[in-house]
């Protein structure tokens, strides 16, 4: 685990004491409020406005947002949304908080009253600004920030990082921080990947192979530096190496890519292409990125990508689900946590 470790003053020089309320933010990217056009209109403008997000210049891009995107693309989102929208409302937000609310319950015994969480969202509600305005109201001193992102990218941890100190600047409110920066390899995140891959063999069979599928980014954001890459990589070799599985058992593949400019390969729609050429008829599909089940995975690897691989002659796409609340899950966060309480 790597750590931003910042001891910030408050207004005035006055340096925040360590003696209060320890506060945690819990990250996540955010989800429009309904399945409906305008609100992914207002969710995507949002989204697709950050320059961490879409990296091209303002004055080609946004013209570009506003004249063709924010015009096509909210009414096939919202459908795709309604396909896994329930009653619990956005899957991401629903396991976001289940899963906060277990990770609350888990940190509360250990650290007592003097402990708060919040979760915020990097996109739409609950919002950050609006989650660190709770803390502060809750006279946290010591404030933590973990984005449910296990690998590092720019446009997640980066843009969260961005959008906290931002939210900070207008409460002004300088408590000493950390965040979490990323935990690709820690080893209880690996273990607990690994206990819900075995969990799902024992109910469903083991299938030809293991598709290890993250959300991709631009080629060119990945070639200028961005580590994401390389530690999406490094996880699914170290899930692979806890499950003993043979090089050719398994597959590194990225998903989610958008628009026309190349994004990290290999792509997980070709890739399951490919397999049902190669007459790999079951596929087990896990998503180690995404923390809580969302719309990448339920709607686009358990649904429409389980359509791509039967159009292309495979039998059958078995999504193995997010970690979400499960225990092993709260217990390998509820670590990190602590290693922000000591400092580590």
């Amino acid at each position: 685990m790597r750590l931003m470790d910042v001891s910030d003053t408050e207004p005035g020089g006055a340096r925040a004491s360590k003696a209060g309320v320890t506060g945690l933010l819990l990250t996540n990217l955010g989800t429009p409020d309904a399945p409906e056009p305008e609100a992914l209109r207002r969710y995507l403008a949002e989204f697709l406005s950050d320059p961490k997000v879409v990296t091209l210049p303002r004055l080609v891009w946004l013209p570009i947002l506003h004249g063709l995107v924010l015009r096509t693309r909210p009414a096939k989102s919202a459908e795709a949304y309604a396909r896994v929208w329930s009653k619990r409302g956005s899957p991401l937000l629903a396991n976001t908080l289940a899963l906060a609310d277990r990770l609350e319950g888990a940190l509360r015994a250990e650290l007592g009253p003097r402990f708060v969480l919040a979760v915020g969202m990097r996109y739409g509600n609950p919002s950050l600004g609006s989650a660190l305005a709770t803390l502060k109201e809750a006279g946290v001193a010591r404030l933590l920030v973990l984005p449910l992102y296990p690998q590092y990218a720019e446009a997640t941890t980066g843009s969260t990082e961005a959008t906290v100190l931002e939210a900070l600047k207008r409460l002004r409110w300088a408590p000493a921080r950390k965040t979490v920066r990323d935990y690709h390899a820690e080893p209880a995140y690996i273990s607990a990947l690994a206990e819900s891959v075995r969990e799902h063999w024992a109910v469903r069979g083991r299938s030809e192979k293991l598709i290890v599928s993250f959300h991709g980014i631009p080629k060119q954001v990945s070639d200028a530096g961005d580590p994401y890459a390389g530690q999406c990589a490094a996880t699914a070799g170290l899930l692979a190496a806890e499950l003993g599985l043979a090089e050719e058992a398994w597959q590194l593949a990225f998903q989610s890519r958008f628009g026309p400019a190349e994004w990290l390969k290999p792509y997980t729609d070709i890739t399951l292409e490919d397999c049902a050429a190669k007459g790999i008829r079951k596929v087990d599909v896990i998503c180690p990125g995404f923390p809580a089940d969302c719309l990448e995975t339920l709607e686009e690897i358990a649904l429409r990508y389980a359509e791509v691989f039967r159009a292309a002659g495979g039998e059958e796409l078995r999504y193995v689900p997010a970690l979400n609340e499960r225990e092993s899950h709260v217990q390998a966060l509820a670590g990190l946590v602590r290693g922000l309480v000591r400092g580590a």
